[in-house]
């Protein structure tokens, strides 16, 4: 039922429980894993990293990254305009899923989380970065001065909307940013989830689904 109908895996946002665990277990055998080892997230907006070395049974309590170096364990994020990010050093095995909105990119979950995953043993210069689908800097409209104080803490966030009014590209800023830090290689869907009809947009769409970006090391 809308507005879920497209693979909602949000267990937050009012859809019917049963249709949600049904979507997240079609999540797992499509990525030929158990329910069980897919790892969620309690979201809040924040910058706390939360390593985990085996399935938890429920959600990571609030928290917004994920970090792992255990094969077979599927990190998730969800989003609906704010950024996924999915990170993966190859050679060390380690992955992380970071859920990357205006104010965990502001105060800096994505270096958290790399922090983190070199506490595992990762490289900053091995590690490859994914910016999943977001909402653009086109489409996303703040007040001047959010715009200023996110670009005082996340430089290249900063942007100008089709209007021409002040607006946000927080994957700028993210990319800025991880190349700053060393990070290997990086690449970015470039989908704008306000504008693709296809993927949920909690700015166009109140009340929505969720995306789900998944990083896991395959066990084989």
């Amino acid at each position: 039922m809308a507005p879920y109908e497209s693979f909602n895996l949000g267990d937050h946002v009012g859809d019917e429980p049963a249709a949600v665990e049904a979507n997240r277990k079609r999540l797992a055998a499509g990525i030929g894993l158990e329910p069980e080892r897919l790892v969620w997230m309690e979201q809040v907006h924040g910058r706390t990293v939360t390593v985990v070395d085996g399935p938890l049974g429920e959600a990571a309590e609030a928290t917004d990254a994920l970090v792992t170096g255990e094969a077979g364990l599927a990190l998730v994020v969800l989003t609906a305009d704010c950024v996924p990010v999915l990170m993966g050093d190859p050679v060390a095995g380690v992955v992380g899923a970071v859920h990357a909105g205006r104010v965990g990119a502001r105060v800096g979950v994505v270096p958290a989380a790399v922090e983190a995953m070199v506490g595992l043993g990762a490289r900053v210069e091995r590690i490859e970065v994914l910016l999943g689908p977001a909402v653009c800097g086109k489409c996303y409209e703040v007040p001047a001065a959010m715009m200023a104080d996110v670009e005082k803490h996340l430089p290249g966030s900063a942007s100008k909307s089709r209007a021409a009014k002040p607006a946000l590209d927080l994957r700028a800023g993210l990319w800025a940013q991880l190349a700053g830090l060393g990070v290997g290689k990086l690449g970015m869907d470039p989908r704008c989830t306000f504008e693709e009809r296809s993927l949920f947009s909690h700015r166009r769409e109140p009340g929505t689904g969720r995306l789900g970006g998944v990083i896991w090391v395959d066990p084989s």
